[in-house]
């Protein structure tokens, strides 16, 4: 994998930041975009900019046509087995809250569970605990090891024929923690539970087969991957996708409308209400084009390398302490002795260095780890050893300027 080459394609990193070569090391709040992706946005714009699936003209036409073309994409991408599982969202966000509102809703009771963990992003909780307060049911958290991972043996312990979903994030983005999903979803299975993955954290970084998990939804973003904001994915597996009710009504996901009644057009556009994301969907394709040439193993392997040499780099820094697995995905969260995490990374942007500090939408696990707050860094495709070396070099400085307090 040709880094060098790589980083060419992303115009952003070619710029200093207060006199410093910038050092790019929060993909995992978003990642950067490639020359492809902001052209195959401006190109809709510059040459096709129509409404999506309502005209015969030509715009339109060519407009709809790339729009189901990155919905194929998708698919192809994640291994859904139709289109029709690929309903295009704004975010993780709100894929999560589709399936919190038109599955959970109607199927929870007084004394069902869902089961969630305490590492879970704030957007994996909160709409487990709107559903569990409107239906009555009971939110219960899987334990957490010392090191920040799951054991098998606490998620049968803690599943049980009253759980009737089970929602867990694939990797934590604070701890890097990279949780078997594949088991987690057998399990629920067995007790009749559903499995609804955060994949916010995994899809940019690894190849995810949604089949070979048998999870039965999955969520992730358009903009963590290379992609433009404000597009995302909810898979669903078709059966249950069927029977869910929309949570958006108006334009573009009716068949009939009546004075008094109407009815929904088939998946996946019965969830797709108003204008579509059409632009969006369009840079996500791209991305999973400039995603799918570079190979996601890949990216995986060089992942690897990274965070290993990361990690050796970090351990040895005096007064550091670092958060999560020895194994784990490309990222890591850490602070400094008695320095708070923003002027941390305060220092380190004076540096040219962009990291991120505060409770990365992760409240519970910050009180689970007795923090208030952390820096992460985070590294993707474009990141070297040397990005590692300057941030330890803006660690030093760092520690220089709060020297007393060490």
């Amino acid at each position: 994998m040709d880094v060098k080459a790589i980083r060419e394609q992303f115009p952003i990193l070619n710029q200093e930041i207060n006199g410093h070569p910038l050092v790019y090391l929060d993909s995992s709040a978003t990642s950067q975009k490639p020359v492809s992706v902001i052209k195959a946005v401006e190109d809709y714009y510059k040459q096709d900019n129509s409404n999506v699936h309502r005209g015969v003209h030509t715009l339109g036409t060519r407009a709809t046509d790339k729009y189901e073309g990155a919905r194929e994409k998708v698919r192809n991408f994640i291994n859904a087995s139709s289109t029709k599982e690929v309903i295009f969202t704004r975010g993780t966000t709100t894929s999560i809250n589709t399936v919190a509102y038109s599955y959970a809703r109607a199927n929870l009771k007084e004394g069902d569970e869902i089961v969630v963990t305490p590492m879970e992003h704030h957007s994996n909780i909160i709409p487990w605990q709107q559903a569990a307060k409107a239906t009555g049911a009971n939110l219960k958290y899987l334990p957490l090891r010392p090191d920040g991972t799951i054991e098998m043996e606490d998620v049968k312990d803690t599943i049980t024929d009253n759980t009737k979903i089970v929602a867990v994030m694939h990797v934590s983005n604070v701890l890097g923690t990279i949780n078997p999903i594949k088991e987690i979803a057998a399990v629920a299975h067995q007790h009749g539970a559903v499995m609804m993955v955060d994949g916010a954290q995994s899809v940019p970084h690894m190849q995810v087969d949604v089949q070979d998990l048998d999870c039965d939804f999955y969520a992730f973003s358009g903009h963590k991957m290379c992609g433009p904001t404000g597009i995302g994915v909810l898979y669903g597996k078709r059966e249950l996708l069927e029977n869910m009710e929309p949570v958006e009504f108006g334009g573009e996901m009716i068949d009939f409308v009546n004075l008094y009644d109407s009815t929904w057009k088939e998946l996946p556009w019965k969830f797709e209400g108003g204008t579509p994301i059409i632009a969006g969907a369009i840079g996500l394709g791209a991305a999973i084009d400039f995603l799918t040439d570079i190979g996601m193993d890949n990216i995986h392997d060089h992942e690897e390398q990274l965070i290993a040499y990361a990690m050796d780099r970090m351990k040895a820094f005096d007064g550091l302490t670092i958060y999560g697995p020895e194994q784990r995905a490309a990222l890591i969260t850490f602070n400094l002795t008695d320095v708070h995490p923003h002027d941390t990374a305060t220092v380190l942007d004076a540096e040219g260095i962009a990291v991120r500090a505060g409770h990365h939408c992760a409240q519970p696990l910050m009180k689970w780890l007795e923090v208030t707050a952390t820096a992460r860094a985070s590294f993707y495709l474009y990141n070297t050893p040397e990005d590692v070396d300057r941030l330890v070099e803006g660690l030093n400085k760092t520690k220089e300027y709060f020297g007393d307090v060490f």
